[in-house]
C-alpha cells in the first residue's frame, strides 16, 4: 500500500489550493480514504474523510463548506480541494487509509487507528 501526497504550496489568505493523492497496491474504490493535518507544536488532526463506494463524506468543523475531498478511482487519486484558505489552515497534509476503519467522525479523530500513511506536503498560508 502506498500513498504519496501532492500539491502544496505557498498560498494568499482567501486562496486556493488542490492536494492531489496519488494511491497504489489496493483498490481504492473499496476502503475509505481521508486527509489529515498536523501543524507545528499540534496534533495531527483529521480534516475530511470519503467513505467507500464514495457514499459519505465527513470534514472537520473548521473546513466545511471550504473544503472538498473526492476521488478518481481510474487514476487512482483522491483531491482536496481547499477554497478560502487562512492561515489556520497552515500544516503539513497527509492522505492515510485504512482497510478496517470506515470513514465517520471516529476515522477522523482517532487517526493514530489509521494504518497507512502517505508522505505530506506542506500548505502554507500567508495572512
Amino acid at each position: 500500500v502506498q500513498l504519496q501526497a501532492s500539491g502544496g504550496g505557498l498560498v494568499q489568505f482567501g486562496g486556493s489550493l488542490t492536494l492531489s493523492c496519488r494511491t497504489s497496491g489496493f483498490n481504492l474504490n473499496h476502503y475509505p480514504i481521508g486527509w489529515f493535518r498536523q501543524a507545528p507544536g499540534k496534533e495531527r488532526e483529521g480534516v475530511s474523510c470519503l467513505s467507500s463506494s464514495d457514499r459519505s463524506t465527513y470534514y472537520a468543523d473548521s473546513v466545511k463548506g471550504r473544503f472538498t475531498i473526492s476521488r478518481d478511482n481510474a487514476k487512482n487519486v483522491v483531491y482536496l480541494q481547499m477554497n478560502n484558505l487562512k492561515p489556520e489552515d497552515t500544516a503539513v497534509y497527509y492522505c492515510a487509509t485504512d482497510f478496517e476503519t470506515p470513514c465517520s467522525t471516529s476515522f477522523l479523530r482517532y487517526y493514530h487507528r489509521v494504518d497507512y500513511w502517505g508522505k505530506g506536503t506542506q500548505v502554507t498560508v500567508s495572512s
